[in-house]
């Protein structure tokens, strides 16, 4: 397990899912985690739970709650100072808050793309520019942000396809600027992860989660659908000191689909 003992990090929709995995996973690995979320009664029950998990109290991790909107460029600043202000520094981020609004290209309306766009994407470029504000004096940082495999194009997805391939460039052009500071950037952009948003995809297109599930993993080379603690794994090691020379790369996590 990688050691993230006296390290800071901020996991935006960390409430439950991918974020509340990878908080966990960081939290066990020794550091004070920040869930932050839309939710904060959710952030504050999932910061409870990882606090108290077996695993972090051995590794002396613990996890704290906040909520922010970090869609809103005045709430993620000061919600951004109110952390350094209280733990004094800001090791890692993980860009994740992600909302999915699917409809075919010709009957989305705007408030769905714009809705999708700006919590997916432009919460990462606010978080982020928030996030290095400490990481550079500092002269140390691990950003990481959740693209998808939808990047590559997916029915249905033509806003959630544009953010998450905008996290793409967005990762590898602050990888090139940051880079000087000692502050790597990545991405992880996972296949199908069994999620309350894929569940919800899933009736979207008219099916139970299972079958949904089932479906997918019939055409995936390991033969399943992924899992939250997965991801987590994958975001956790570009935040770890392990991942000191890798900067600026986008893992897929998809079980080997094509």
């Amino acid at each position: 397990m990688s050691n993230f003992t006296n390290k800071v990090a901020a996991v935006t929709g960390g409430a439950q899912g991918i974020g509340a995995a990878t908080a966990l996973k960081l939290a066990a690995g020794g550091a004070t985690v920040v869930v932050l979320d839309l939710n904060e009664d959710g952030a504050k029950e999932t910061a409870l739970q990882i606090s108290a998990h077996p695993q972090v109290v051995a590794a002396g991790g613990r996890a704290v709650a906040a909520g922010c909107d970090v869609t809103d460029e005045a709430t993620v600043d000061r919600v951004f100072a109110d952390l350094h202000r209280e733990f004094g520094r800001l090791d890692i981020l993980v860009n994740n808050a992600g909302v999915t609004r699917d409809n075919l290209f010709f009957k989305m309306e705007r408030p769905d793309w714009d809705a999708v766009l700006a919590t997916n994407l432009t919460s990462a470029y606010l978080c982020s520019r928030a996030a290095q504000r400490y990481m550079v004096p500092a002269r140390y940082g691990r950003i990481v942000s959740l693209s998808s495999r939808s990047a590559l194009g997916n029915r249905g997805q033509a806003n959630y396809a544009a953010a998450k391939a905008g996290i793409q460039g967005l990762t590898a052009t602050l990888a090139i600027e940051l880079g000087a500071f000692n502050i790597t950037v990545n991405a992880v952009a996972p296949g199908y992860i069994a999620t309350s948003m894929t569940a919800a995809t899933a009736e979207r297109v008219g099916s139970s989660p299972e079958d949904h599930q089932a479906a997918v993993a019939a055409r995936t080379p390991l033969g399943r659908v992924g899992q939250p603690e997965e991801v987590a794994a994958a975001v956790a090691f570009f935040a770890s000191d392990d991942a000191s020379y890798v900067s600026g790369q986008t893992l897929y996590i998809n079980g080997g689909a094509r």
